[in-house]
Formats: structure tokens, sequence, C-alpha cells
């Protein structure tokens, strides 16, 4: 068989000189023309048949199937060209390889008759003038020697076969590990909620301090002041989308690396607003340092759960939305007496919201510390590593192998799927409305106070502290019925009872409904101005007892899947939000303060059913759901 190989390859290469002819029109080259010989060197790149056959190094015809193989976009450089060397793409060379201890003693005979054509000159593949070869390009060079690159050995180990034993697995030394968030000191505990909740009021200012220079703004860029107000709409829609991102990174990195990164970069947006020198940057920069902004206001109810058992988790996110409301009822009053003196304007609003953010963001990078459990585990193992020398341990968090996919159902799709529960989708609707209402004050307040009564800029802002004093008189409210739930959350056996938590939701719907009536009729100047802060004062009781139980509600129903219940609610609620100032403006102006108060009213008058019905029926609808069922235990 070998012979008779070597004599078909000798036959093939004695009629070599009758196929080494030109295959095509253009392919006879002169050695003097180097440029036309680039030219046609191109074109013969780009043809990927030719009407005669072609040969291979050994002189024998190429089959379909091989010339296919043989242009995997491989072409000599110019240097080669000039020397004359017939450049061969890394498949022909495997070939050849595979071939050559068959064809050597035939190939010699060959190659000695061809070599004086192409050393000369005179023919490629066969023809006269220079070879003909493909030029290649860097990029197609290093694409070649990835498909060439020789697969890895499986890889063996004398332990491979060993699987990872509990023993190696850092965990918390019992329930009462001082390392523990849930057991570190009181006083820890609550430097560490007062510091995220001053983060947090900072990004919740951010989002009212702006509305105090929305006149100053339309006259300086020469628009409306509904579309001045696009600032705030955009502020928080931003608030809206932000948390879609934030959340699900506080679970792979940490709640302090995803609080104060984002934080940092909000506040170099600030500095941005109040630098813009036109509508369409500062729309863009508000939009965006919301979207950062948004991070603490998503996170630091995580934070409060690695931190307090339910029995005093109540207490905690008391505090939190306290920090929550104080910002859109301080931002705006702040704001009115800096936009008022003309020798700083509205830029400065939004130069001191960017202060007040690096301020409370640089404190609290100091003292604040990681309070994410797996996370501290991972710390944990890393230092016994180091101090123990076995590179075996490690925290389970460790193993596991971040999915997009995974996050993405948990904090994009699950969320969708949880608004479709009866449960969610009522009682995020009704804190949603609710904080619809809070913003539309923005709006809503300097008209009543300042069109209406004739108030100055700043003093038509005041009525805002009655929000604040309201929303104080509503965690006090929910303090007390914090005491009552532990009551029911240890005599069910230190478990959730998530109907316990609905009564002053019960009591601030019926005071959320009614302040928005009071308010709106008593807007006219014939009556005294105490009045209608009263109503201010009842809005922000009911505000905060809907909004903190609407919370506790949906963390104590859901339980496992509490973070994609929390994520639905705040992208709602920021929606709602978003679009509540922009109709404020047009509905009172048009059919006036008190019918439009009346249909935010009505509205709200007809969600005040939600807490009953599930104070009564929650049980039972929760175990007709496979979301919420867990927290059914009897």
């Amino acid at each position: 068989m070998p012979a008779a190989d070597d004599k078909d390859h000798q036959e093939g290469h004695d009629d070599s000189s009758s196929l080494r002819r030109p295959t095509s029109r253009g392919r006879q080259i002169g050695s003097g023309h180097h440029e036309d010989d680039i030219e046609r060197l191109e074109d013969l790149a780009s043809t990927t048949t030719t009407s005669d056959d072609q040969l291979d190094d050994a002189g024998s015809i190429l089959t379909t199937e091989e010339k296919r193989q043989e242009f995997d976009g491989h072409r000599p450089t110019q240097h080669e060209m000039r020397a004359g060397s017939l450049s061969r793409s890394r498949s022909r060379h495997s070939r050849g390889r595979s071939h050559s201890a068959a064809t050597t003693s035939g190939n010699n005979n060959a190659t000695g008759a061809a070599a004086p054509a192409l050393s000369n000159g005179s023919a490629m593949m066969g023809g006269g003038g220079p070879p003909l070869a493909r030029t290649v390009t860097r990029r197609d060079t290093v694409l070649s020697r990835i498909r060439s690159r020789n697969a890895v050995p499986q890889f063996t180990h004398p332990l491979a076969h060993v699987a990872t034993s509990e023993a190696e697995i850092v965990d918390f030394d019992g329930k009462d590990d001082p390392y523990h968030p849930l057991n570190w000191p009181t006083r820890k505990k609550v430097t560490t909620t007062l510091l995220y909740g001053l983060v947090t009021m900072t990004a919740t200012w951010a989002s009212s301090s702006y509305s105090a220079g929305t006149p100053q703004i339309a006259r300086e860029f020469g628009v409306g002041t509904q579309v001045a107000t696009l600032g705030t709409t955009l502020f928080l829609f931003g608030f809206g989308v932000g948390p879609l991102l934030w959340a699900p990174l506080s679970e792979v990195f940490g709640r302090r690396m995803a609080v104060m990164t984002p934080m940092f970069v909000a506040l170099c947006f600030s500095f941005a607003s109040a630098t813009a020198k036109d509508l369409q940057t500062l729309m863009l920069t508000r939009f965006f340092g919301a979207f950062f902004a948004s991070a603490p206001v998503t996170n630091t109810g995580g934070v409060l759960g690695d931190l307090f058992s339910p029995a005093w988790r109540g207490i905690a996110m008391a505090g939190y939305a306290m920090a929550v409301v104080g910002g859109p009822a301080l931002g705006p009053i702040v704001s009115a007496a800096v936009a008022q003196e003309p020798s700083l304007g509205w830029r400065w609003t939004e130069y001191l919201t960017g202060i007040l953010q690096a301020a409370v963001l640089v404190v609290a990078v100091i003292f604040i510390d990681e309070s994410y459990p797996p996370k501290l585990l991972v710390y944990k193992a890393r230092r016994l590593r180091h101090e123990s020398g076995n590179w075996a341990l490690h925290a389970r968090f460790e193993e596991w192998d971040v999915s997009v996919g995974e996050l993405a159902r948990k904090f994009l799709v699950r969320p969708v799927q949880l608004l479709l529960t009866p449960i969610c989708f009522l009682v995020a609707l009704y804190a949603s409305f609710c904080y619809g209402i809070l913003y539309m004050q923005l709006g809503a307040i300097p008209i009543i106070f300042g069109e209406q009564r004739g108030w100055g800029q700043l003093v038509s802002t005041l009525p805002f502290l009655c929000i604040m004093i309201g929303a104080s008189i509503g965690c006090s409210l929910n303090v007390y019925n914090q005491t009552l739930y532990n009551k029911s959350y240890h005599a069910a056996g230190d478990r959730a009872v998530p109907e316990k938590r609905l009564p002053p939701m019960m009591l601030g719907s019926v005071l959320f409904s009614a302040s928005q009536f009071l308010v709106g009729w008593t807007a006219d100047p014939s009556i005294h101005w105490i009045v209608p802060c009263i109503g201010l004062v009842m809005l922000g009781a009911g505000f905060f007892t809907i909004f903190q139980a609407a919370l506790n509600y949906l963390v104590d129903t859901f339980q496992a899947y509490a973070a994609s219940a929390v994520a639905a609610n705040t992208f709602l609620r920021s929606c709602f939000a978003g679009a509540f100032p922009l109709v404020v403006g047009p509905l009172f102006h048009n059919i006036g303060v008190g019918p439009g108060s009346s249909i935010t009213g009505g509205f709200a008058a007809l969600l005040i059913p939600v807490p009953f019905v599930f104070y009564v029926y929650g049980k039972r609808i929760r175990a007709s759901s496979k979301w919420s069922k867990a927290s059914v235990f009897d």
C-alpha cells in the first residue's frame, strides 16, 4: 500500500506541469508590478471557488471539501510574499503532517522539479510571476491560533473524588455567636440603623429639594412649569428602576458595598445637576442620580432584617420609615430658603444636596460594618484560612455559583408573579397610592398656601412640617402596636402572625382618606390656616401607619419571597410617586383644590376596606397561594 500511494503521488506530480496554469482571468502577474500583485491577491482571497482544481503543497488535486477547509482566513505577510514563500493555512499544515510519512520520497522528486519555477517567481500555482498567496490580518491570525489550540487534558488529583465535609464549612458558633448581627451590642445596632437611616434620608431629600426651585428652572431654561416638574418625576422613576439592580447586588456583594458605592455615584450626579447648562442635562442627571440613590432606600430594609428579630423589627422599621418621610418633608423647606436668596438660586439646592450626601456618606463609610450574615461568614472563613493554614475552610456562600438567571428570576420575574396574588397586589397598590399622594403635596402645598393664601416662597413650604408631625404620631402608633404584636408572636411559638400587623393600617386608612377632604375644602383663605394644617397632620399619620404596616405585612406573609414582594412594592410606589406631581397642577388649576382633593380622597376611601378584609380573611387567602402558604402554621 505505501508503494502504491507513492506511485500515485508521483504520477500526480508528473502531471503537475500541465495543471499549474492560471485558474481564471487576471491570474497571470508580471514580476515587476507589485501593486497589481496586491490587488490580485485580494481578489484571490475573496474568491472561494475557482474555475480549475487547486493543488496542495504536494501538488495533489484538492477536493471541494479540502478547499472549503483550506480557506480559514490565513494569508501571508508582504515579507513572505517578497521572499517567494507560499503560506499555508493551519488546517493545510495539519493535513500535510498527516500525509508526510507516506509521501516523503515522492514529494522530494516533485519538489525538486517545481522549485526552480517557484524560486524564480515565474508562476503561481503553476503560472508565471511571483507567487499568489492570501494576506492575513492580525485578528485572523489570533483567531486561527485559538481554533488550533490543543484541548486541555483532564485534570487529576488524588483527592479529586473526595467531597467537602461539614467540618470544612465555616458557620456561626451557635445562635448566640456575638459575630452574628442579631447578637451585636444594642449600641452598635442603633448606630448602624441611625446611619443607614440618615443615608436614606439624604436620598429621599434629593427627591423633594428640587421642587423649591422649579419656577426658577422654568424661567432660566424658557420652559413651562409642568416641563420643569419633570425633574421630580424622572427622579422618582429612577427610584423605581434602581431597586431592580441594587437589591440583587446586595445579596451578592453584601449590604455595605451595595449601598455605599451607589451613593457615592449619586452624590456626583447631584453636583452634576447643580452645574447643568441645559434642561436635558438636568433631566438626565436627575434620573441617574435617583437610580443610584435608590440603593439605600431598597437595601436598608434588608439591613434591619439582618440586625433585628421579628419581635423588634417593627420598631426598627418605624425609624427607617421616618427617614423615608423625613426627606420629602424637610427637603422643600430648606431648599426654599436657599432658592429665594438671589445670590444662591436653584443651583445651590442641588449643591446643598450633594454636600449633605457626601458628609453623611463619609461618616457611614467609617462607622458602618457589613451586616449580611453570609458575607460575614466569608470574612470569617478567609481569616481562619490564614490563621490555621487549612485552605479547605470556606463559607457555604462561597459555593454559590452566582447566576444572572437566578437573580433575574428573583427580582424581575418573581415580583411580577407576586403582584398577581391578591395580597401583594392590593397591599402594594394601597401603599403606592399613599406614597403618590405624599409626593403630590410637593405641588399641592405651594398651591394651597402660596397661590390661594398669598404666602411667600419659604413660608408656604412650612406646612410640610405638619406632615412630619403626623408621621411622628403614626410612628408612635406603630411602636405601640409592636408591643401587642410581640404577645401574639410569642404565643404562636415565635412565629410571625401577619394579620396582627394590620390594626394601625386600619386606623390610618380612615385618617388618610378624611385628611384629603379636610385639606381640600378648607384651602379657602376665609378659613383659618390651622384647619388645613390639621388635615396635613392627619395625612402624615395615615400615610405612615399604612406605609409601615404594608411593608411588615408583606415581609411576614411571603417570608422566603419577602425580597421579591418588597421589590414589587418599591417599583409600583415609585411609579405612582413619579406620576402624581405632574397631575396636581392641572388638576387643582382646572377644577379647583376642593374638587381635586375630593377625587383623590374618594380613591383613598375605596381602598379603606383592604386592611379590614385581610385582617378577617387574610389567613385563608394566604393558605390558598403557593407563595404565602408557608406563613400558615396551623
